[in-house]
């Protein structure tokens, strides 16, 4: 999955990156409504299968950042071009033993933390590639929002995990949306429910970039006006 059926030049772009193993999935699901929802709004989309795509999730030693043998692989060559030109980076999976599958940490470790070094990191060095982009998440657990809470497990993943990503790559937060309670016989009106809690979001996100885009081409001009 990937490539979408037409090339809309100037037009903002969506990378949607699925960790989900089976196919036909809740997350598929959401992963495919918010897909559907940009490209109503005019917008371009890329989404990213992980488990369809066979993506490896390992990070080897020698391909570490900064390692003069960090030579990259045809597989994070291929995200790194997708991500080159994304105002949106969206990751979709489920919660398993409270924390992101493999699969969505090993592209991060791979493919978003193919530049930052930790020496980068602790001397908060910018990164070039990710700077700027909007970064959101769907999750989803079979697990209760009061269970979670009283672990206290949702709001450290979004510490540990999100608040950090945003944190050393400049990101900017489009939000972290949780559906609890996802199990087999999920009844058609509650899926209807959470899917247009996903369109919603979908559009917000679209309208949050397009005035981004919006204020930087209008910048020459307001600078022009002041001559």
């Amino acid at each position: 999955m990937g490539s979408d059926t037409e090339n809309k030049p100037g037009s903002a772009h969506h990378v949607v990156v699925l960790g989900h193993p089976a196919p036909g999935s809740f997350n598929h699901a959401i992963a495919e409504r918010y897909c559907s929802t940009v490209r109503a709004c005019g917008q371009q989309v890329m989404l990213r299968d992980l488990y369809e795509l066979g993506f490896d999730p390992r990070l080897y030693a020698e391909h570490r950042p900064g390692r003069p043998t960090n030579i990259l692989s045809g597989d994070v060559t291929g995200e790194i071009g997708m991500l080159r030109y994304a105002d949106a980076i969206v990751f979709v999976y489920p919660l398993w033993f409270g924390m992101p599958p493999a699969m969505i940490k090993g592209y991060v470790d791979r493919v978003l933390g193919h530049v930052l070094t930790p020496n980068d990191i602790t001397k908060h060095v910018p990164d070039y590639f990710l700077a700027g982009r909007h970064f959101a998440t769907f999750s989803t657990s079979a697990t209760t929002l009061p269970w979670l809470d009283e672990q206290g497990q949702l709001a450290a993943l979004k510490v540990a995990f999100d608040q950090y990503l945003l944190q050393i790559f400049g990101m900017i937060d489009a939000g972290h949306t949780h559906f609890a309670g996802i199990v087999e016989g999920l009844s058609k009106a509650e899926a209807d429910k959470i899917l247009a809690a996903v369109e919603a979001k979908a559009r917000e996100t679209c309208s949050m970039i397009e005035a981004q885009r919006s204020a930087i081409r209008s910048r020459p001009l307001m600078g022009a006006d002041l001559e």
